[in-house]
């Protein structure tokens, strides 16, 4: 019995022995198992790799031998077994920022090298979101360098990606396009409801998308990837992060938090953010013009202008903003993984500032201009599958619906009626993508179907007596947007240096549109719209040598006119009204890049790319008749009318440069700066400036990184824009503007100097500091409605667990 009882404790014994050969590698920051670590020795004589959990099996390896991990997305380590022990049997790596970088998947859908593509990416990650503090995701996409950001409120930002704005970006946000029937050619705002701190990872594809992502994406893609949910091996593991910030130029005050539970096959994501913004002050350095001496309160019945007491202090600025995230994943095996998201953004009323300092004959135009909640949801479901068969080795299917809600509400000065519209958008996306590894070669293809509904209502409601009546809507109600689309993208990897990649797609449009009569005579009835489109693309991605690198790329890009196009009827500016065109056909451009990185030595590479592209058919605004008349009373006022129309080719062309330099291991100095040049050629010959072309901008950063503390030493700059730079509409513009010699409307050159500081006070606290415009300048980004932020103080604190 003494025997048995002896054998079975020598038993325990050896189990736990080899027992304790299993390991498991973890995420460091997120804690999550890391699938696919190269485990060997120094000879590489033994070998093994983790397996889905993170785990693999040791017991080859002797205690003395020094044991290295090697992951393409983490910093390669090596321990003893020894080493291993003391840590409970685990092993953490940190990410690699630049081998994260390496890897994106705005190019095709699934991941690929950043190597393999012919066009410019842009990557924007976590931690530039935590050093930059960013307050929105318009803010975040301006920080990058290479993305102009336009404001006309706070509550607000339009991006300008290579002379091209608003329905000619596309938006997508986890693979589906945010894009709707009624994003318009003017200055768009929906960028804003994408909430910076819950977002993974951000791309921006540079120039022409559409063989991938279809209409819109003539001038770039904007990706935003949004928090995912972590597993966690074994039992269940709980993790998170809390983040609060304040900023001093709006009295900013955000709340953050997101919390993740994981269990081997299941996890979760929740995230909350709450946002906010008071009034903005800006600077003190700069035009007068931009002060903001005088405004309007509404007292004793009636509308008064009365004397600010700080001019600089922008009255009806602030609102305020809440986020929402949840996010659900389950993998019951290596080749299956379901991914539901859910995501909910509103704010609460914004004032639209540019419209309230408006004047008409030494009086303010409007009492009152403001937009209601701006409200966005999206479900989305997602399914991975990878196989091994004949037509594919991953493919992914992603259904998702959306609802969109915006609302305008204005008031002229001293009168009684406010205007009221409201538009409401159910878009309904459906993808299937497949991606087949060939030999030396790859192969993306699939399909994609849209479907927008648009219901659209407008009031007036007297301030008074209350009288309200129905107005005409700003978009025909209940009209339909549809999208039907195939696309076939190639990538042969012709050696280890150059790689070819081209793609085609296939798009049918379907819109229709039914015009209520009751308040303007229209010679139509209805708007119908049965067309396709046929873009392409093709280039290399060839490495020369090791000091050269070039990306040479060909595409079409296309835009199809949507209901705003159509249908719209609206106040363009003042004393002009827009109405429907139901005559409209696709926009198609034309473009081709050269881009060169120059790596003279491994510590500096510098970053060249020039573009030219072709724009046939441009989709803009121009006088109209309407049933012969060139006039028409619009909210009680004579208005000029205007339509949009197929009415001009338009040209651009730039050149962009970037260059970064690892001084020491410590020290980094990154500078980037675009030029962009564009013109409007008219049916009549005459050229004129391209509204949408930004003035020279960049920005230069020198950052400062040992141990826990970074500091990141930066300057932003604009190019000036005199008058004969300007659109003509932005000439008619001139309450946005500074006032030259001459008394003629232009946008100064500006830049500013910043500072930021960011230090880890221990593996769960992280604190941010940053004093940004430190010489307190005031300027306005070119076209912008609102002064920028003058000098401004922000702390944040981050707690992760």
């Amino acid at each position: 019995m003494r025997e048995f009882a002896g054998a079975i404790l020598l038993f325990f014994i050896v189990s736990l022995a080899i027992h304790a050969q299993e390991i498991q590698v973890l995420e460091y920051t997120s804690n999550e198992p890391i699938p696919g670590v190269a485990i060997f020795n120094s000879d590489k004589s033994k070998s093994t790799i983790t397996d889905l959990d993170g785990k693999a099996d040791i017991s080859r390896f002797e205690d003395s031998e020094r044991i290295t991990f090697k992951h393409m997305a983490h910093t390669e380590v090596i321990f003893t077994k020894a080493e291993i022990r003391s840590n409970n049997n685990r092993v953490y790596l940190e990410g690699d920022e630049n081998q994260l970088e390496q890897i994106v998947l705005s190019a095709g859908r699934f991941e690929v090298s950043r190597d393999e593509t012919t066009q410019k990416i842009v990557s924007l990650t976590p931690a530039d979101i935590q050093l930059l503090s960013p307050q929105t995701s318009a803010d975040l996409l301006q920080s990058s360098g290479q993305v102009f950001v336009q404001k006309s409120q706070m509550g607000g930002g339009s991006p300008m990606i290579r002379g091209f704005s608003a329905n000619r970006l596309l938006i997508t946000v986890d693979g589906v396009r945010m894009n709707t029937a009624i994003f318009r050619s003017g200055n768009l705002q929906n960028v804003i409801s994408v909430d910076p701190l819950a977002v993974e990872n951000t791309e921006v594809l540079i120039g022409p998308g559409s063989v991938v992502y279809g209409s819109d994406a003539v001038g770039g893609v904007m990706n935003f990837y949004t928090l995912n949910p972590k597993f966690s091996a074994g039992k269940t593991g709980f993790s998170g992060n809390a983040y609060t910030r304040y900023a001093s130029a709006n009295n900013e005050k955000t709340i953050h938090a997101d919390f993740n539970i994981g269990r081997e096959n299941w996890a979760f994501l929740t995230g909350i953010t709450y946002s906010d913004f008071e009034d903005l002050r800006m600077g003190s350095n700069g035009p007068e013009e931009y002060l903001r001496p005088d405004y309007v309160i509404r007292k004793d019945g009636r509308d008064i202008a009365v004397a600010n007491s700080d001019d600089r202090v922008q009255k009806f600025t602030g609102y305020e903003q809440i986020n929402l995230l949840q996010k659900i994943k389950y993998m019951p095996g290596n080749d299956w993984d379901f991914n539901l998201g859910l995501i909910y953004s509103t704010t609460s009323d914004f004032p639209r500032y540019d419209r309230l300092i408006q004047k008409r004959n030494g009086e303010f135009r409007s009492a009152e201009w403001y937009y209601g909640p701006q409200t966005w949801f999206m479900g989305n479901f997602k399914i991975n599958k990878k196989g091994n068969g004949a037509l594919y080795d991953k493919a992914q299917l992603t259904a998702a619906y959306q609802f969109f809600e915006e609302s305008r509400n204005n008031r002229d000065f001293n009168e009684d009626l406010l205007f009221r519209s409201k538009e409401n958008v159910d878009a309904y996306s459906f993808n299937l993508d497949f991606e087949k590894d060939l030999e030396e070669s790859r192969l993306f293809y699939g399909t994609e179907y849209v479907f927008n509904l648009v219901n659209s209502s407008a009031d007036q409601i007297n301030i008074i007596s209350e009288i309200n009546r129905e107005n005409a809507s700003r978009y025909p109600d209940g009209s339909t947007w549809q999208s039907l689309a195939a696309y076939l993208s190639y990538q042969w990897k012709i050696n280890s240096d150059l790689t070819f990649q081209s793609g085609a797609r296939y798009n049918h449009i379907l819109v229709d549109a039914e015009f209520d009569d009751r308040f303007f005579d229209f010679p139509f009835s209805q708007a119908s719209i049965n067309t396709g489109a046929l873009t392409g693309s093709a280039g290399i991605n060839w490495k020369q040598n090791r000091f050269f690198r070039w990306k040479v790329n060909l595409s079409t890009a296309f835009r199809s006119p949507n209901i705003d196009d159509i249908g719209k009827i609206f106040d363009s500016e003042p004393g002009a009204v827009v109405v429907p065109n139901p005559d409209l056909k696709p926009e198609y451009a034309y473009n081709g890049e050269i881009g060169l990185d120059w790596t003279p030595s491994e510590n500096i590479q510098f970053s060249f790319a020039t573009f030219y592209t072709r724009l046939e058919d441009a989709l803009v605004r121009r006088d109209f008749q309407l049933d012969g008349e060139t006039e028409i009373e619009y909210q009680g006022e004579p208005s000029r009318v205007q339509a949009i129309q197929n009415a001009s080719e338009a040209h651009v062309y730039g050149f962009e440069a970037g260059v970064a330099y690892n001084i020491s291991v410590a020290l980094r100095l990154s500078s980037q700066i675009n030029i962009t040049e564009g013109e409007e050629e008219q049916k009549d010959g005459t050229k004129i400036a391209l509204r949408h072309a930004a003035p020279v901008f960049g920005n230069t950063h020198l950052t400062w990184h040992k141990n826990r503390l970074k500091i990141d030493v930066y300057a932003e700059y604009n190019g000036q824009f005199d008058y004969e730079d300007l659109a003509p509409s932005e000439k008619g513009k001139a309450y946005l503007y500074a006032i030259d010699e001459n008394g003629n409307p232009y946008s100064p050159s500006w830049y500013t100097m910043n500072l930021s500081g960011q230090y880890e006070m221990s593996e769960r606290w992280l604190a941010t500091v940053s004093l940004e415009n430190i010489t307190d300048e005031r300027y306005r980004t070119y076209s912008s409605g609102i002064a920028a932020p003058g000098r401004n103080f922000i702390i944040a604190l981050k707690y992760s667990f």
